[in-house]
């Protein structure tokens, strides 16, 4: 649970894109467009419907004329190429006409109970403008453009959980296929992938109907769908710690279940190796403008060739007992934290078996609660025990406490300042977790340790939550992060990228510290894929070769 670790991971079979589209095979989702009233330029609305028998989610899309000057990335735009709905049921005539009139707007707009997801999305201008063209006239898209971006659209916000009025998270916590955490935020996103495929091959064939040929199916899944993330979802890996716990015990037990095998079988050995090479071939397609990261790519690209040289050094490794756990302690000691972590999802990614089933473990019910009875001794010892590394930290230094998390009120999102250059350090959100610790450590040892917590609480109840904290969190190792995130040299994109390999994200593409773009659902199926239950198969997607 250290920064530097948690920002070098990789997407694997327990996050939440796989496993959701596992789901949908399994269960026999139909995904349908069921409405399209999209003009010749593109522009209109349509609906797609995904349906599990008893239930159904309809993706309402907005297509909109967007003036060039108008199109941003940033959160603060107000207004985009598409906009997006995820909505419980069909909607009916006069939703869809209520939806046309707030959907438009975001964060602007009025929703109800009906309405799960929010979204929006702008064109990658250039390279959607490419495949209508190459389209129009019979040809398929540049194969190295389409590597460089492979996306249509990229959106810059989903929102959920009861957030601008839309429906909150109890309403569909238990149903099959949304139970898991950020489900119906990236099944709208699988529908929006949808949607913009047809939609770039809907304004080729009405530019030229007799010439016009439709994406190659190839090419289509090597099409993911953009992402722009910025510090919005950093803080939720501090401010929801029995959750991440669930998050990071999923992945280590399955981490573990791999190590513990005694031996492997030829056939596992045979798709380890397949992965391993599909993996290469996925990072050396890898490209980004970030200097520190091209440094990690370069360096990652050269630690897959050791490792590949590994295996084929020494044919007898597999035999010795316990290979994939020998594998993995070899990497841990000689290889970068990118390859290290890589390693990782190709252990769970080649053992479907031992790992699938506890994506069933990552939501939470749980809430923290306190412990009123427990004696000023016993949670003295148990910060000792678990916050050695808060205790640790320096905070004389100025550097120490340089940084702090606030919300803006413009838009209500979480922002990084620092403390000795910005204003707004006495509207800190509570993230500096060694700093707390540190306050409570100093009560404590002037308290009588025979006191309740109660008893200390009646004194001192501004520290009520640290201590709440402590006493949920000691009981799961997985739930802080063991660094100090207000300290100058703490970078949020390592949060930023943790939370989104959990999604299923790839191509992390970092801005600056504190944002990223990535590309979801790059190379997954397509709904008619669902349906055959093919090219399933789709973790560390390649770009397709050239026609034969």
């Amino acid at each position: 649970m250290r920064l530097a670790r948690m920002g070098s991971f990789f997407a694997t079979r327990l996050s939440f894109m796989p496993s959701l589209l596992r789901h949908m095979v399994a269960r026999r989702w139909r995904i349908k467009r069921t409405r399209w009233e999209i003009n010749a330029e593109g522009f209109g609305r349509a609906v797609f419907a995904a349906k599990n028998g008893k239930w159904t989610y309809s993706l309402v899309a907005f297509s909109n004329d967007l003036a060039p000057e108008l199109r941003s990335d940033r959160v603060i735009a107000e207004a985009w190429d598409a906009t997006f709905v995820l909505f419980d049921g069909v909607p009916t005539e006069r939703d869809l006409d209520r939806l046309a009139e707030n959907a438009p707007r975001q964060e602007a707009g009025r929703y109800l109970p009906s309405e799960l997801v929010l979204s929006r999305a702008n064109k990658s201008v250039r390279f959607f403008s490419h495949v209508v063209d190459r389209l129009a006239s019979g040809q398929q898209p540049d194969l190295d453009l389409l590597g460089s971006v492979g996306y249509l659209m990229r959106t810059t916000a989903v929102y959920g959980n009861g957030k601008f009025g839309v429906a909150d998270r109890e309403k569909i916590a238990s149903r099959p296929g949304l139970s898991g955490p950020f489900r119906a935020e990236l099944l709208a996103v699988y529908l929006i992938r949808a949607f913009t495929h047809d939609l770039v091959e809907h304004i080729a064939c009405c530019r030229a109907p007799k010439t016009f040929v439709p994406l190659r199916p190839d090419l289509k899944r090597h099409l993911g769908i953009g992402n722009s993330t910025g510090l919005g979802m950093a803080p939720f890996l501090v401010s929801h710690p029995i959750l991440i716990h669930n998050w990071m015990h999923a992945r280590e037990t399955a981490l573990a279940r791999v190590r513990g095998q005694v031996q492997t079988s030829p056939e596992r050995l045979t798709r380890f190796h397949e992965l391993l090479d599909r993996a290469r071939r996925h990072v050396a397609e890898w490209d980004v403008a970030d200097v520190r990261q091209t440094e990690r790519i370069t360096e990652l690209r050269t630690d897959l060739d050791t490792l590949r040289s590994w295996l084929e050094a020494d044919p007898e490794w597999c035999t010795q007992p316990s290979p994939w756990d020998g594998l993995y302690l070899r990497a841990e000691a000689e290889l970068s934290l990118e390859a290290q972590e890589l390693v990782v999802s190709l252990l769970l990614e080649a053992h479907p078996e031992q790992v699938d089933k506890l994506a069933d473990t990552m939501s939470a019910k749980d809430h923290e609660q306190l412990a009123p009875a427990m004696s000023v001794r016993d949670l003295k010892a148990l910060v000792q025990q678990h916050y050695a590394w808060a205790l640790e930290v320096d905070l004389s230094r100025p550097e120490a406490q340089q940084r702090f998390w606030y919300v803006s009120e413009e838009k209500l999102e979480p922002r990084f300042g620092d403390r000795y250059q910005e204003a707004g350090a006495d509207k800190e959100m509570p993230h500096a977790i060694a700093r707390e610790l540190q306050q409570l450590w100093q009560v404590l040892e002037d308290s009588d340790p025979q006191d309740s917590t109660a008893a200390l609480l009646f004194q001192h109840p501004e520290l009520r939550r640290t201590i709440r904290r402590v006493q949920t969190v000691v009981q799961r190792p997985y739930a802080e992060i063991k660094d100090n995130l207000v300290a100058a040299d703490c970078l949020p994109i390592d949060l930023l990228r943790c939370k989104l390999s959990f999604f299923g994200a790839a191509k992390f593409d970092p801005k600056s510290d504190l944002w990223t773009r990535i590309n979801l659902y790059q190379g997954a199926p397509l709904p008619e894929d669902l349906k055959s239950r093919q090219h399933l198969d789709w973790c560390f997607p390649v770009l397709p070769k050239e026609a034969a």
